[in-house]
């Protein structure tokens, strides 16, 4: 029996169609409508395979246009706008048939050696001493179904209640702060710690919007949908040990909200910085 963890294992290792042309497939348990980190997290592998020097990531910048198919493969189409012994950029199209599901830009840089400083890291819970996932979705099961059913490739410990804790609490939180590893090892590969980090990062993003008013998926009836989604790595990840994965949100207007997180290792050290943007729509006096 395969386990989540080697399903997403399975999808980030896209099948070459040629040199610029891959394609990548859907694990067996699926929203209805493409999940955007997997997207992400295949395009980035995309984009990677085509590199002519081994260059580690920079920044990954994505717009979602349409929804994706679970039931089709993606087609990753990778252009590539530059090359250089320190530099690479490229851009990766992502299809299904002539629809444009979203489109990537992804740029590699071998900086060296700089200046440095960063944000401390918050001080939480050792992931040792919080509840999984699965512990915190018992009792929840018909709330929010879809999380229950959902891929589980990643473990995730959150160190405050997750939203649909604190909204039974009456409570609201203005951010949140998720330990994150995956469920067993990795390949010694650093494109797939990137991308397994790129995958997790459409994960919680979002919630301190809603957890800010004291609202939760499945308790109300909230719409959210990606709109773009950008990645600044800082350091290289083992993505199969603990990082901590702190979010929030600075501002929500017009239907639109932002959430912003950083990735932090276990030693305070910012691995990478996230920003979202998604439509968030909520509808008072009605419940899901």
């Amino acid at each position: 029996m395969t386990s989540d963890l080697e399903e997403l294992l399975g999808v980030l290792e896209l099948r070459r169609v040629d040199d610029d042309t891959f394609l990548g497939s859907h694990p067996s348990k699926n929203p209805m409508r493409t999940f955007g980190g997997q997207m992400m997290a295949q395009a980035f592998v995309a984009a990677s395979r085509t590199l002519r020097h081994e260059l580690p990531p920079s920044t990954l910048s994505v717009h979602f246009i349409a929804g994706g198919d679970p039931r089709q493969d993606l087609e990753f189409r990778v252009v590539r706008l530059r090359d250089e012994r320190r530099f690479a950029n490229r851009r990766v199209d992502v299809m299904q048939g002539d629809v444009l599901l979203a489109s990537a830009l992804v740029a590699h840089m071998a900086g060296g050696r700089g200046l440095e400083h960063g944000v401390p890291a918050p001080r939480v819970a050792d992931p040792s001493t919080v509840p999984s996932i699965e512990d915190l979705l018992v009792g929840y099961e018909e709330t929010v179904p879809l999380f229950v059913a959902a891929l589980k490739p990643i473990e995730w410990r959150y160190t405050n209640d997750p939203a649909w804790v604190m909204r039974d609490k009456g409570d609201r939180l203005a951010h949140n702060r998720v330990w994150l590893t995956t469920k067993g090892a990795m390949p010694d590969d650093p494109v797939i710690h990137a991308a397994a980090l790129v995958y997790a990062s459409d994960t919680t993003v979002l919630d301190s919007i809603i957890t800010t008013h004291g609202l939760s998926w499945g308790h109300d009836r909230i719409f959210a949908a990606s709109m773009n989604h950008t990645v600044w790595f800082h350091r290289p990840v083992r993505f199969d040990e603990w990082v901590l994965y702190s979010t929030s949100s600075p501002v929500a207007a017009e239907s639109r909200g932002l959430g912003t997180g950083h990735f932090f290792d276990r030693d305070g050290q910012i691995l990478a910085t996230v920003v979202q943007e998604g439509v968030v729509k909520y509808f008072p006096g009605s419940s899901g």
